[in-house]
């Protein structure tokens, strides 16, 4: 076990690498942060922060030399980065779990080799590879890029082979998947924390909305009967297994209206969705991220309240004046996080508020009352 007083560090200095910090640090530990940006939410608060790149060799000797595990807060740090580290000190998730989670092609074809079921895909490498996944797939579609693709970005809407090849040019020839548009009831997902000796906990089924490809709301519990939940749990632990992974996952599910669940994607570090359990659960999710990385027991993940997260996107952010926040302070049970980013832009993640209530009905109502008098076009907290 690595216990208080240690140094750990941390790839990526975003939002995720804040929270974990803060964890971190409430917990004894000392954290460095290796991010290029002088700007970072996670850089302004970490005990040192190396701004450098992620491949840089001299900054990744200086972070094995002086911490005693590494993280991540992000998939898409390079792989020699993950190796370099891992030949010298614990890194959790280590480079295998990561390699697989940060390229679509080989994250769905993983998944669908544990006998775990996806919506129908295609993987394109080339344009000639179009024509036979179109006809083989039920329209409409999806064009994905394989990696890099977060928040919507890098998707193409697709009718048929000539939207296919446009939207394969606009994307410039990356390698994509393509994937087969579900007839979607809902959106879940499950956040678990498995340990290096295999043992996993897991939270309550989240119940998401997106809007425009991001995040908007999760809801917990999920209005899913318990065995939808139990069917979900199991499916995530199943691949936390084949992964052999150690840290904290969140993996996405599709529920059809035809009541099939699907895996959509992985998220190998916390995630948006599970933001909530820094007030409603027990243990928070950036709390068992440090747990996994130090060889800790897991902490109990017991939810406190039904809660409903909102995220604060750059949109509400008018001529760089802040939205009015004493109105959300009006409201006791809500409970405000922002992230410490300097610039507010349409689209980015500048924050988000926790709801408690003594059921799910009453915090989706306040949710939205916050929201309207925050500015916020209305959303779907599930009220």
């Amino acid at each position: 076990m690595i216990l208080p007083d240690a140094t750990l560090g941390v790839l990526g200095g975003g939002q995720l690498g804040r929270m974990f910090t803060i964890a971190a640090r409430s917990m004894g530990y000392r954290v460095w942060v290796l991010e290029p940006d002088p700007h970072s939410p996670a850089g302004a608060i970490a005990d040192r922060h190396l701004q450098a790149g992620y491949a840089d060799r001299a900054a990744l000797k200086e972070l094995a030399a002086g911490c005693a595990a590494v993280t991540t807060e992000f998939e898409n740090v390079p792989a020699e980065a993950l190796e370099y580290l891992e030949s010298r000190l614990p890194v959790r998730p280590g480079s295998a779990a990561v390699a697989v989670a940060r390229d679509r092609i080989a994250e769905k074809t993983f998944i669908r080799d544990q006998g775990l079921d996806t919506a129908a895909f295609f993987a394109i490498h080339d344009a000639d590879e179009l024509e036979p996944a179109c006809r083989s797939l039920h329209m409409p579609a999806l064009l994905k890029t394989a990696r890099l693709g977060y928040d919507g970005k890098g998707q193409v809407p697709v009718e048929g082979l000539a939207d296919a090849r446009r939207g394969f040019e606009a994307l410039q020839g990356a390698a994509c998947v393509l994937e087969e548009r579900v007839d979607l009831a809902q959106e879940l997902s499950v956040i678990l924390v498995r340990g290096a000796d295999g043992a996993s906990t897991f939270y309550p089924v989240g119940e998401n909305h997106h809007r425009d490809g991001i995040l908007d709301t999760t809801r917990v519990p999920a209005r899913v009967p318990e065995r939808t939940a139990r069917q979900a749990l199991d499916m995530a632990g199943a691949l936390a297994d084949a992964l052999d992974y150690v840290g904290v996952l969140a993996v996405e599910f599709f529920l059809t209206r035809d009541d099939r669940l699907l895996i959509n994607e992985m998220a190998p570090r916390p995630h948006n969705s599970g933001h909530y359990t820094v007030d409603a659960s027990l243990t928070s999710q950036f709390e068992q991220q440090v747990r996994m990385l130090c060889g800790l027991p897991a902490g109990a993940t017991d939810l406190l309240s039904p809660v409903v997260m909102v995220n604060l996107l750059g949109d509400l952010w008018r001529d760089d004046r802040p939205p009015p926040w004493d109105a959300l302070f009006a409201h006791p049970r809500a409970k405000l996080h922002l992230y410490g980013k300097k610039h507010a832009r349409p689209g980015r993640k500048m924050g988000h508020y926790n709801c408690l209530a003594a059921s799910g009905e009453d915090a989706a109502a306040e949710a939205e009352a916050i929201r309207r008098q925050l500015g916020g076009a209305p959303g779907d907290t599930g009220g």
